[in-house]
């Protein structure tokens, strides 16, 4: 028996809980111990520390689809010295795209968050950062940008089985993310928002069977700046989705295209 007393005082179990309160949140250790003199249970509390006023958040990435919002008055001198195509084509539809295959993908590595309100119901912080803002335009028609003598968009002769626009822009983001609490253990996460980004690469890719591949890098008339706002709803640690529109021109002159994009985000304050 003294040897089977000795084997159990040997043998420890150890269960633990957690549980959270408003700001802090408090841990809760159970030592089980078995031994010669009986079973002992020990019940211990250890005490968190509350969230932190200023933190960092690594690896924001959003994935949506793009659309284009077109203010264009296409029968302004400025369109038409633009659009090089036959005047039936000199419209919103020269610029139509296959809307499931233009995407916009945003990627923040890191995000400085301010905690402004730390409730036992609500939450609110502003956050700011670095990152990448990147939007894919796929074409249905044979458009080509060009940037000769003067920027323009032509009629091709040969017929694309990828025809797309892409730019890349190092934007900076400002955020104000709202969490309000529903039920234990789930927060209703909102926020708004603005970007501001400076155009940093911008190119035309075709592919077709007459010249392969291709990828012309240039300006093609688009805006060195862009300005957005933007939006997410969801579940915190569930899902979220962000909108995001640009309230600056797409081009420099005679176009006024405006991209809207609405996606999934992977991460967030």
């Amino acid at each position: 028996m003294k040897l089977i007393y000795c084997l159990m005082a040997a043998t420890m179990i150890s269960l633990s809980a957690n549980a959270q309160d408003g700001e802090k949140k408090e841990k809760k250790s159970t030592t089980i111990t078995l031994g010669s003199d009986g079973i002992k249970v020990n019940d211990k509390k250890i005490e968190e520390k509350p969230e932190k006023k200023f933190d960092l958040s690594v690896g924001i990435v959003d994935i949506g689809i793009n659309s284009i919002i077109d203010n264009t008055n296409y029968n302004s001198a400025e369109a038409k010295a633009f659009m090089q195509v036959p005047q039936n084509l000199q419209n919103e539809n020269l610029f139509s795209m296959r809307t499931g295959k233009s995407w916009n993908v945003n990627v923040y590595p890191l995000m400085a968050k301010i905690r402004l309100h730390n409730g036992k119901k609500q939450r609110i912080y502003f956050s700011t950062g670095i990152g990448l803002q990147m939007y894919n335009f796929r074409y249905t028609k044979n458009i080509s940008f060009r940037n000769e003598t003067v920027p323009m968009v032509v009629m091709d002769t040969i017929s694309f089985s990828k025809n797309k626009i892409g730019l890349t822009y190092l934007t900076i983001p400002l955020q104000f993310t709202f969490k309000t609490k529903l039920a234990d253990k789930a927060w209703l996460v909102y926020g708004v928002g603005a970007t501001g980004g400076y155009r940093i690469a911008s190119w035309n890719k075709q592919v077709s069977p007459e010249r392969g591949k291709q990828k012309n890098r240039d300006e093609f008339n688009f805006n060195d700046f862009n300005a957005c706002v933007t939006g997410e709803i969801g579940l915190d640690n569930v899902f979220r989705l962000f909108a995001s529109y640009q309230v600056t021109p797409l081009h420099s002159t005679g176009l006024d295209q405006r991209p809207f994009t609405i996606g999934l985000r992977f991460g967030g304050i």
